[in-house]
């Protein structure tokens, strides 16, 4: 965003609760990305060339959908990720 108040706005930095894999986890902000995500559900995996990852989310209070490499999406109380694995043939 390029309006430098913007991040003080009411809302742009409200904790919500997601479920990713399983986990709860609190995030900060009125988005996340594809790439936060992975990361949130395999923080300790180092980034591979050769691997994956399927992003598939549910929203009780909208749409459920998928997310890929580059795009994000608007967090909601309550939202569940689940990211898998593949390898690339």
């Amino acid at each position: 965003m390029s309006n430098s108040n913007s991040s003080q706005a009411p809302g742009q930095n409200k904790t919500v609760t997601i479920i990713v894999n399983g986990r709860r986890r609190d995030v900060t902000g009125k988005s996340i990305s594809y790439a936060e995500i992975v990361t949130l559900a395999f923080p300790d995996d180092p980034s591979n060339q050769d691997i994956d990852f399927t992003v598939a989310y549910a929203n009780p209070h909208g749409k459920d959908g998928e997310l890929v490499a580059g795009q994000e999406v608007h967090v909601k109380e309550g939202m569940v990720f689940n990211v898998t694995k593949t390898n690339r043939s």
